[in-house]
C-alpha cells in the first residue's frame, strides 16, 4: 500500500524495459559503459537529425540555448554553477585538458595513489617529462576498514615537493569510494593542487562537487547517468577559473573577436551568458570547432529519467544488488576486494580471483564470454579481480548466471 504523497515503489523490470539493452547479452558491466534509456537514444538522435538537416541553422541558433540548458542542468545535478561547467567528450579528455592547460611549477612531484586508471597515469607521467617534474605513487590500504586510512596514507606521501595530487573519487579496478572531501583538504593545508577523476561518481554516489572541494573535478556522464556517450565534464573549483590553457586554439580563444553575435554580455563579463551557450570562460577550453555536441544537449534527458524514478529507489536497488552479488560470489570462496563500509563502497563490487598472469586473464575473459556475460577481468600487480557492476536494470538472476558458470570459467582458465 502506498502511503499519500508517497513516491510509489518502482516496477524495476518494467523499468528495465525503458532500457535499450540487448537481450541476448547479461550487462554486468556499467561501470565501463551505460547503456541508453530508450528516451535519450530517441532524443539525441533528435537532435543529430536537426544536425543533418540544417548544420548552420542548427550551431547558429538552435543550440545556444538548448547548450545553457544543459549547462544548468548539469551543473545544477552536481552541485557546482553553469559558469564553472565546461563540456568535454569524456573524463579522458577532461583531465588531460587540465593536465595539459596547467603549469605547475619544477621542480616538483606529481602525487597520485597506485590505484589510478592506467590511461590517466600515462598522462601524467608525460606531464611530468615534459615539466621536469617526478611522478610519485603511493599506496592505498589493501583492504582498509575505514575512510581515515585512505586520508593518512596520503598525506603521509605528501612533501614540500608535491605540487599535484591527483586520484580517482571511486577507483576503477576496486570500486572503492575514496574520501575525496578530506583528500582535497589536507592538499589544500599544503598548497597542493587537487585533481579528481570522478569517472563513476555522478549517478551512482550522492555527489555535490562544490562540498568535495577540489580544483579540478572531472567526471563521465555516460557511465551510471546513462548519458550517451560523448558527454564527460570539467567543474573548475573558486580560484582557479583562469589557470587552464585549452588544448585547441579554436575561436573560444579570443572573446572579444567571436566571428557570431554581438557578446556583448562576454565582453563585460567573463563569466557572463555568451551568444552560444557559454560563457567566455567555459567556451575558452571547451569550444573546439565543428562536432558533434548532441551528447551534451540531451543530458537533461538523462538526468530526468532517472529523477523520475527516485534517486533514492534507484540506489537502494544497486545496494541491494551489490549485496546479493557479494553473498552468492561469497558461496564461491572469492574475497571481496571492495571494502563494505557504507563510504566506502557503491555499486562496483570486486572480488580476487585465485588466477595469475595475462594468459589466464584473457583465458576467463573468453570463457566467460562464451556465455555472453559482458564483465570486466582487471589484472593487478598483486591480484586478478573479477568487477560486477550493478544498476538499477541489473537481476539477480543474472549475477546467479554468472555464479553458475564462473568456477568451470576458472577452472578453464587456469589450465591457459
Amino acid at each position: 500500500m502506498t502511503v499519500a504523497g508517497e513516491r510509489p515503489k518502482p516496477d524495476w523490470d518494467v523499468l528495465r524495459g525503458e532500457m535499450m539493452l540487448d537481450p541476448t547479452i547479461i550487462n554486468l558491466n556499467t561501470g565501463s559503459f551505460g547503456p541508453l534509456p530508450k528516451c535519450v537514444f530517441e532524443e539525441v538522435t533528435e537532435y543529430r537529425h536537426w544536425l543533418a538537416a540544417e548544420p548552420t541553422h542548427f550551431f547558429v541558433r538552435q543550440v545556444p540555448p538548448l547548450l545553457w540548458t544543459a549547462r544548468e542542468r548539469l551543473a545544477g545535478f552536481l552541485g557546482t554553477i553553469p559558469e564553472r561547467l565546461v563540456f568535454t567528450s569524456n573524463v579522458s579528455a577532461a583531465i588531460n585538458l587540465v593536465a595539459s592547460g596547467l603549469m605547475i611549477h619544477s621542480p616538483g612531484e606529481i602525487l597520485l595513489s597506485d590505484h589510478e586508471y592506467g590511461a590517466m597515469h600515462w598522462c601524467w607521467e608525460r606531464v611530468a617529462q615534459q615539466r621536469g617534474l617526478s611522478l610519485k605513487t603511493f599506496a592505498l590500504p589493501k583492504y582498509p576498514k575505514e575512510p581515515g586510512e585512505i586520508v593518512e596514507a596520503a598525506a603521509k606521501a605528501m612533501s614540500s615537493r608535491t605540487r599535484l595530487l591527483f586520484f580517482s573519487h571511486v577507483l576503477s579496478p576496486l570500486g572503492m569510494v575514496l574520501p575525496a572531501r578530506e583528500l582535497c583538504a589536507e592538499a589544500r593545508k599544503r598548497g597542493i593542487v587537487s585533481v579528481i577523476d570522478g569517472a563513476h561518481a555522478p549517478a551512482m554516489i550522492p555527489l555535490n562537487v562544490s562540498d568535495v572541494a577540489a580544483d579540478f573535478y572531472t567526471g563521465n556522464c555516460h557511465k551510471w547517468l546513462l548519458a550517451a556517450s560523448g558527454t564527460g565534464f570539467l567543474v573548475i573549483g573558486p580560484g582557479n577559473e583562469d589557470r587552464l590553457q585549452p588544448l585547441h586554439v579554436s575561436w573560444g580563444y579570443r572573446p572579444d573577436q567571436y566571428p557570431l553575435g554581438e557578446q556583448s554580455a562576454g565582453k563585460r563579463n567573463p563569466d557572463g551568458r555568451d551568444d552560444f551557450g557559454s560563457t567566455a570562460r567555459t567556451r575558452f577550453l571547451e569550444f573546439e570547432g565543428t562536432r558533434d555536441i548532441c551528447p551534451w544537449l540531451a543530458t537533461p534527458k538523462a538526468i530526468d529519467f532517472q529523477t523520475a524514478i527516485g534517486w533514492e529507489a534507484i540506489r537502494g536497488r544497486m545496494r541491494e544488488l551489490s549485496q546479493y552479488a557479494r553473498q552468492r560470489l561469497g558461496e564461491l570462496n572469492l574475497r571481496e576486494a571492495t571494502p563494505s563500509h557504507p563510504q566506502m563502497s557503491g555499486s562496483l563490487t570486486a572480488f580476487e580471483l585465485p588466477l595469475q598472469g595475462p594468459k589466464q586473464a584473457q583465458a576467463l575473459r573468453q570463457a566467460i564470454w562464451k556465455h555472453r556475460i559482458e564483465i570486466p577481468v582487471i589484472e593487478r600487480p598483486d591480484r586478478m579481480l573479477i568487477r560486477v557492476s550493478t544498476h538499477f536494470y541489473d537481476t539477480t538472476g543474472e549475477i546467479d548466471a554468472l555464479v553458475k558458470i564462473l568456477p568451470a570459467a576458472i577452472a578453464e582458465a587456469k589450465t591457459a
